[in-house]
């Protein structure tokens, strides 16, 4: 990522530098700063950002009227705004704002910021429709796509999402609602906690002492039967909702 810093304030501009250095996806990113609105047009002419993380309250020329100028240039890097205020919340999104971080940043809230930028920016270049549709995960500051095709069931894990296809597996902060929503033709409902490809759908066989332990909250919901897919060693957790239309489907297929 080639992100730029706009802040009038130096101690600002060297704290974000440091956060920046110590999470991903900015671990490696080339970082520039700029002390007011005109520096930051200086760079901006000369080099195409990622990202612009933007001060609102400067001496000369307010962040938000900057941000209106970026918005209409064309290949725009995303905007989140860095300020101390927040009541200039509404007005900074009405400015095509990616996020909006109050100061002092944390770490934390910085790293769900970059994520998003990445994430909007991937489905924003994302191929036509008629190209093979693929997941977009960030991993160790890159931006993967994985087949749609490829993946055969996802899990839900702590806060994210486990992806899982035949060769490996990768984390994803969608959550399994956002992806039954966006590719539901693709996945199928297996169990709160999990979605199955449906193409990879082998089998249902009663859960035994041979299968995996179930995880923590799906025991109470457990049909007793698990779902077998092509390609995975893993079985996945039926509920008792969602065992009819398993069957169903199971029946279905020629």
């Amino acid at each position: 990522m080639n992100i730029l810093l706009v802040d009038d304030e130096a101690l600002a501009r060297r704290r974000l530098r440091r956060l920046l250095a110590d999470i991903e996806p900015a671990r490696h990113a080339q970082v520039d700063e700029a002390a007011d609105a005109d520096a930051a047009r200086a760079l901006l002419r000369g080099t195409v950002y990622d990202l612009v993380l933007l001060d609102i309250q400067m001496p000369d020329e307010s962040g938000l009227s900057l941000a209106a100028e970026i918005a209409r240039a064309p290949a725009a890097p995303a905007v989140v705004f860095v300020t101390a205020h927040e009541e200039h919340a509404l007005e900074a999104f009405e400015h095509g704002a990616h996020d909006y971080l109050t100061k002092p940043v944390r770490a934390q809230r910085l790293q769900q910021a970059l994520l998003r930028v990445l994430h909007r920016r991937a489905a924003a270049a994302a191929p036509a429709a008629t190209a093979a549709p693929a997941l977009a995960i960030v991993e160790r500051g890159a931006l993967l796509r994985v087949p749609l095709g490829e993946v055969l069931y996802c899990r839900a894990q702590d806060k994210y999402t486990l992806v899982c296809t035949a060769a490996r597996s990768y984390l994803s902060e969608q959550s399994l609602g956002e992806l039954e929503q966006r590719f539901g033709q693709h996945f199928v409902r297996t169990h709160r906690s999990a979605l199955a490809a449906r193409h990879a759908i082998a089998s249902l066989e009663r859960a035994d002492d041979a299968a995996p332990a179930p995880q923590s909250g799906e025991a109470a919901d457990s049909s007793g039967w698990v779902l077998r897919l092509r390609g995975a060693t893993e079985g996945l957790p039926v509920s008792r909702r969602q065992l009819p239309l398993l069957r169903a489907l199971l029946r279905a297929d020629p």
